[in-house]
C-alpha cells in the first residue's frame, strides 16, 4: 500500500510533514476509489434523493424511509404528503463484494452479506431481507460455473445463519464477467422514530466502543484492493485482502445491537467495513465535525504482535464502533458479555484532530496518526477524467433466421432467462415468517405489520390493515453492453414493472453502480451512461434514490466488465397478497390473456440476437415513445391493472421478451394459445409491460388509461405454450418448457 506522488504532495501539505507509516496507508484507503469515489462522485448529483419518505438520505450506513399508512400505501409517492406516512421506519442500502468474490468466492459473497447487514444494523434496525444480483462469465465456462457455485454457497450459509431471508435478487451470464464477476448485495431492516441511529459523532467525552470479533489480519487493505484492476494471479496474491467472515458472530452481533438500541445506549455507530477500524472511526467523528483519541493497543485481537497500520486497516469482520456515554459503558460491556462478543473502549470523541496512539510490545506509546477527520474522511480530490461516448448500435440483422422453435427453444434455455430455482432454492427465504411472495415471481413481498408477538408474521390473509413491502433488484448487461443511458433506464423501468405485478408502486431506489477501469475514456463514457440513464429514469417514476454503491476497476486480462447499473427498488402495497405469476387452468374458460403496453419494435440487446446473431438499435422505451405522459404514470397503471379484482394473473415481459414471459405462465395445468406479428413482437424485450389473465379485459383497460392493452391469446388447460409468430408456429408441452428452462439445475445437479 502507498499514496500515490499528488496523494502525498497534498498530504505533506496538510500535515505540514512526512505522514508516518500508518497514516500513509490509512490515507491511501480511505482516500481510494472504494471509499471516497474519486472518479464517480462527480456524476452522482444526477440523482434526486428528496421527498416525504426520505428520513436519511445518501451519506450514511443505510438510508432510511417512512413507510406509508396502510390506506396510502397504493398511492404514488408523489401524491403523498407528510401525514400519510406513519411511525414505521425501514432502512435500505446496497454493496458490492466484487473482488474479494473472485479470489475467494465462498468468503467474499459471505462477507459481503455481513457488510450489509452491518449497515442496516448501525442505524438502529433490524435485518429483514437480503436481495442479491449476481453476474458471472459464460456459464459454459468451467471457471464461471466455479465462481457461481462458490459464491452462491456462500451468500446461502452466511444468510442462512444469521436468520436473514434472501427474498429476491438476479442473477445474469455474460462474457464480459469472465474474469472479474460481481456481487451486489442489498438489505432491508426495520426500526422506528425512537430507535434511528446514525453515523454522526454527537458529544466530546463520549467514548468510542468496539463490540464484536477479535481484530485479525484478514481483509488488510480490502478497500485499495477493491480499487485496483484485478491481476492475473488475483487468486493467491490478493488472498489476504479477502475477509474471513462467522455468521455465528454476527447472528450474535444482531441480538446484541437490537439490546443496545432498546436501551438506548448507543449515540452514534459505525460498521467496520472497508479501512477497517480507521475508516469507521474517522468516519464517525468527521460526520459531527469532530475529533478522537484512539489507543490502537485496547482494541482487543486474535493475533498476536500487531503492529499500528494492521489494526486500523484489518477488515476483520462482525465488528462495530459505538459512541457510547461514559456512564453507559459498563452497560455496554454487560450486554457484549451477555452474548459472548469482545468488547473494547478504545478511545473517546474529542473536539480535535484523529489522534491514534500505539506502543506495541516495546510498552512505549508514540502518536502514530495526527489529522484533521474530516481531511481524512473527506479530503481526497476528485478525479477529471476524459470520457467518450459510446457509439450506437445499427440494424443489421441475420439474413437466416433461425427456425422458430429453435429460437425459442434457445432463449428458454439461455442461462440469464431460464430459471434460477437452483440459486434461491439454497437460501431459507422464509426465515422471519414475514415473507408473502416468494422468490421466483417478479419481486418479492414482504409483510409490514405489527402482530401481538411483534414478528409482522404472514398468515395467509394478505390483511389490507398491514403494509406490503416490494423488493426487485438487478441490471441487464446485455441492455447496458448495446446502449448505457437507454439500457439503464430500462433496468429502472424493469425493477418498477416487477413491483407493479404485485400491485406496488416504488417508493424509493438505491443503486450498486459497476463499471471498469474509469481512466480510459470509453468505459468512463459508459458509466456516464448509466448514472445518467439510471438518474432520469428515476426522476420520471418519482422514485428517490436514497442510497447507493460505486464499484470501479472492474478490469480483469480479460478486459472490463460491461457497465453494470445494479438498481435496488422498494415499493409499497396496501395488504401483502398480489396475483401469481402463473395461470388460472380453473378460469380459463371465462378469462383472456392481455398484454398492457407498447414494444418498442427492436431486438438490440435482446437474448434473441445473442442466439441468431447480429445487431440492432435499443428499443424505443415507453414514455419517449408517446404510451404514457411520463413512467410513474406508467407503472401506477401497470400496478392497478395487477390489482383489480378481476386479474386472477400477472407477470411483466423483459429478458426473452414475450416468448419467455408466456412460458413462464405456462402450468402443469393451465397453458396458452398466443399469436405475434413477426419475431420482433416475440423477443423485443422493451420493459414496462404486464401480462395479466383476466376475467374482466374492459375493466383493465379503463384503468389501464392511457397504455395500450392488446388481446394477445387465450388461456387453456393442456398445460401448453403454442406460440404462433407470423408464418410460423410452435408448441411446447409445460414438461418441455421445464425441461428447457431447467438448464441450471441440469448441468449442476
Amino acid at each position: 500500500m502507498s499514496l500515490s506522488d499528488p496523494d502525498h504532495e497534498l498530504v505533506v501539505a496538510e500535515l505540514g510533514r512526512e505522514p508516518t507509516p500508518a497514516e500513509a496507508a490509512l490515507f491511501e484507503n480511505l482516500w481510494s476509489e472504494h471509499c471516497a469515489y474519486r472518479s464517480s462522485r462527480p456524476l452522482l448529483s444526477a440523482f434526486d434523493s428528496e421527498g416525504e419518505q426520505v428520513v436519511v438520505g445518501p451519506g450514511d450506513d443505510a438510508a432510511v424511509l417512512a413507510l406509508p399508512e396502510p390506506d396510502a400505501a397504493d398511492a404514488p409517492a408523489a401524491e403523498r404528503d407528510a401525514d400519510d406516512y406513519g411511525d414505521t421506519y425501514v432502512t435500505f442500502g446496497v454493496e458490492s463484494h466484487n473482488h474479494p468474490s473472485f479470489v475467494d468466492p465462498f468468503d467474499g459473497a459471505a462477507t459481503g452479506v455481513g457488510g450489509i447487514v452491518r449497515d442496516t444494523m448501525s442505524m438502529g434496525a433490524y435485518p429483514i431481507g437480503l436481495l442479491d444480483s449476481l453476474y458471472f462469465g459464460d456459464f459454459d465456462r468451467e471457471r464461471s460455473r466455479y465462481l457461481f457455485e462458490g459464491v452462491v454457497e456462500g451468500i446461502s450459509h452466511y444468510g442462512n445463519c444469521i436468520g436473514v431471508p434472501t427474498v429476491g435478487g438476479s442473477v445474469a451470464f455474460h462474457g464480459g464477467y469472465e474474469g472479474n464477476p460481481l456481487v451486489n448485495v442489498a438489505c432491508v431492516g426495520v426500526t422506528d422514530a425512537d430507535r434511528l441511529v446514525t453515523a454522526t459523532a454527537e458529544e466530546p467525552g463520549n467514548k468510542l466502543v468496539l463490540v464484536g470479533n477479535g481484530t485479525g489480519r484478514d481483509g488488510l487493505g480490502g478497500a485499495s484492493f477493491a480499487s485496483e484492476d484485478l491481476a492475473e494471479d488475483a487468486e493467491t496474491e490478493d488472498r489476504p485482502a479477502v475477509q474471513v467472515g462467522d455468521p455465528y458472530a454476527e447472528k450474535r452481533l444482531i441480538e446484541c445491537n437490537e439490546a443496545l438500541v432498546d436501551e438506548d445506549l448507543v449515540l452514534s455507530a459505525r460498521d467496520l467495513g472497508a479501512a477497517g477500524l480507521g475508516g469507521a472511526s474517522s468516519e464517525l467523528v468527521a460526520k459531527g465535525g469532530l475529533g478522537a483519541r484512539i489507543d490502537l493497543d485496547a482494541v482487543h485481537q486474535r493475533e498476536p504482535n500487531m503492529n499500528a497500520t494492521e489494526i486500523l486497516l484489518a477488515e476483520s469482520q462482525e465488528r462495530m464502533c459505538y459512541e457510547v456515554a461514559p456512564d453507559d459503558v459498563e452497560r455496554v460491556r454487560d450486554l457484549a458479555e451477555r452474548f459472548d462478543l469482545g468488547c473494547s473502549v478504545i478511545g473517546e470523541v474529542t473536539d480535535g484532530n484523529y489522534v491514534c496512539e500505539f506502543a506495541g510490545d516495546d510498552g512505549e506509546s508514540e502518536t502514530v496518526v495526527d489529522a484533521p477527520a474530516e481531511f481524512l474522511a473527506d479530503g481526497a480530490p476528485m478525479n477529471d477524467l476524459a470520457s467518450e461516448p459510446p457509439s450506437e448500435s445499427e440494424r443489421d440483422l441475420p439474413d437466416d433466421e433461425p427456425p422458430l422453435d429453435e429460437a425459442v427453444a434457445a432463449v428458454l434455455a439461455a442461462p440469464s432467462t431460464a430459471s434460477k430455482r437452483w440459486v434461491y432454492r439454497q437460501y431459507d427465504h422464509e426465515v422471519g415468517t414475514r415473507t408473502a411472495v416468494k422468490p421466483g415471481d417478479d419481486a418479492a413481498l414482504l409483510a409490514m405489520r405489527e402482530t401481538e408477538d411483534g414478528s409482522g408474521a404472514v398468515d395467509g390473509s394478505g390483511d389490507a390493515d398491514g403494509v406490503g413491502l416490494a423488493l426487485s433488484s438487478g441490471a441487464n448487461p446485455k441492455w447496458t453492453a448495446v446502449a448505457p443511458y437507454d439500457g439503464a433506464r430500462a433496468v429502472a423501468l424493469e425493477n418498477a414493472t416487477n413491483l407493479a405485478a404485485t400491485g406496488a408502486l416504488p417508493l424509493a431506489a438505491v443503486d450498486c453502480l459497476n463499471g471498469g477501469n474509469p481512466e480510459k475514456p470509453d468505459v468512463y463514457g459508459a458509466f456516464e451512461g448509466i448514472v445518467d440513464g439510471l438518474a432520469d429514469a428515476c426522476a420520471a417514476l418519482d422514485t428517490p434514490v436514497v442510497g447507493g454503491n460505486v464499484s470501479l476497476y472492474n478490469d480483469s486480462v480479460e478486459g472490463p466488465i460491461p457497465p453494470t447499473p445494479t438498481l435496488a427498488v422498494l415499493g409499497t402495497t396496501r395488504g401483502y397478497s398480489a396475483p401469481p405469476a402463473a395461470l388460472d387452468a380453473d378460469r380459463a374458460a371465462d378469462s383472456e390473456l392481455l398484454l398492457v403496453g407498447a414494444g418498442g419494435d427492436a431486438l438490440g440487446g435482446s437474448e434473441y440476437l445473442a442466439h441468431a446473431g447480429g445487431s440492432d438499435r435499443f428499443p424505443t422505451l415507453p414514455d419517449d415513445s408517446g404510451a404514457a405522459d411520463d413512467l410513474g404514470g406508467l407503472v401506477a397503471s401497470l400496478a392497478a391493472a395487477a390489482r383489480h379484482e378481476s386479474t386472477l394473473a400477472a407477470h411483466d415481459v423483459s429478458e426473452g421478451g414475450l416468448a419467455v414471459a408466456l412460458a413462464e405462465l405456462v402450468t402443469d395445468e393451465a397453458g396458452v394459445d398466443a399469436t405475434l406479428p413477426d419475431r420482433v413482437a416475440a423477443f423485443d424485450e422493451t420493459p414496462g409491460r404486464l401480462l395479466v389473465q383476466t376475467t374482466d379485459p374492459e375493466a383493465v383497460a379503463a384503468v389501464a388509461g392511457d397504455l395500450p392493452v392488446f388481446r394477445i391469446g387465450s388461456v387453456t388447460t393442456d398445460g401448453a405454450l403454442s406460440l404462433a409468430v407470423g408464418e410460423e408456429s410452435v408448441a411446447l408441452s409445460a414438461d418441455a418448457v421445464r425441461d428447457r428452462r431447467d438448464v441450471i439445475d441440469r448441468e449442476l445437479a
